[in-house]
């Protein structure tokens, strides 16, 4: 009885345990069939927005070193390199699993997380002319066509993300580089405004007249307010304001035409209806 073995009964001593910081842990709810994001690399065109989603995927379960280099087999101790090859197979498997049936082709062969990684890198993360043109037409092409504020918010806000990744200049923080970034929000603006549909033509105007422009965030919480006045069937704010004056020059009309016809009746001579005398009416008889 006291010389009885302390190990666990599956035979596993405590040199195999796996804590929840170690990157060989993998959590029970992931597996090699677990999709952890939702889109899928198709090719140069969302390379860069497919790198930021599944590495900040893979960071969060603390399996980024899979694939940026940081864990290898090498480094794991003899005890622990059946728990290594099991999690690198899961992050094989994530991977293959986030790219098109296209590509999946060409890298199903590779065994190892960060060679199928790499080989990613050096195949997609390409900024050719093509793609270029392709992302600046999409941009200059996209318009609201009935979708939510939102939505064609984000849709237009994504692609300035992916053009500017790939046209990325020098940071400087002379007089010229902040000229060239006023420039950029500029023509954001323009392109925002300019993809809105015909409902938006007034509030549109109202920004176009302010000065300073706003930035294309400060353009689309006005335009947020506006589709929300309109969506619940009040007068929006540019209607309102015209009603205000509509109904203050109907007013003074009306009191112009009143005073006038006042004293269209001062040059008349009046008289009594029950007496016949001039100069007052039935009413003063």
């Amino acid at each position: 009885m006291t010389g009885g073995s302390t190990d666990p009964p599956n035979g596993s001593g405590k040199d195999d345990q796996i804590n929840f910081d170690d990157p060989l842990y993998i959590h029970h709810s992931d597996n090699a069939v677990t999709s952890i994001i939702t889109i899928k690399l198709t090719g140069n065109e969302n390379f860069r927005l497919w790198r930021s989603s599944i590495s900040r995927a893979l960071n969060a379960r603390n399996n980024l070193g899979f694939v940026d280099g940081t864990c290898k087999q090498s480094s794991v101790d003899e005890s622990k390199k059946t728990k290594w090859d099991r999690a690198n197979v899961v992050v094989c498997s994530w991977l293959l699993s986030s790219i098109s049936d296209s590509i999946y082709q060409s890298q199903a062969y590779f065994e190892v997380a960060e060679d199928i990684w790499k080989n990613l890198f050096e195949t997609y993360n390409k900024s050719d002319g093509f793609v270029v043109f392709n992302i600046h037409q999409q941009i200059n092409s996209l318009k609201q066509n009935g979708t939510s504020l939102s939505d064609y918010f984000n849709k237009l806000d994504s692609l300035w993300k992916e053009f500017d990744g790939l046209t990325s200049l020098t940071e400087y923080t002379c007089d010229a580089s902040i000229k060239l970034k006023d420039h950029s929000n500029l023509m954001k603006l323009m392109q925002f405004l300019s993809g809105h549909d015909d409902s938006y033509s007034q509030v549109k105007s109202h920004i176009l007249l302010m000065d300073p422009l706003p930035n294309v965030k400060t353009a689309f919480s006005i335009v947020s307010r506006e589709e929300s006045l309109q969506r619940n069937g009040s007068l929006t704010s540019l209607q309102a304001f015209q009603s205000v004056n509509k109904s203050q020059s109907s007013a003074f009309n009306s009191k112009f035409n009143n005073k006038t016809n006042v004293n269209k009746n001062k040059g008349q001579i009046v008289q009594c209806k029950n007496c016949g005398i001039k100069v007052h009416t039935i009413e003063k008889c």
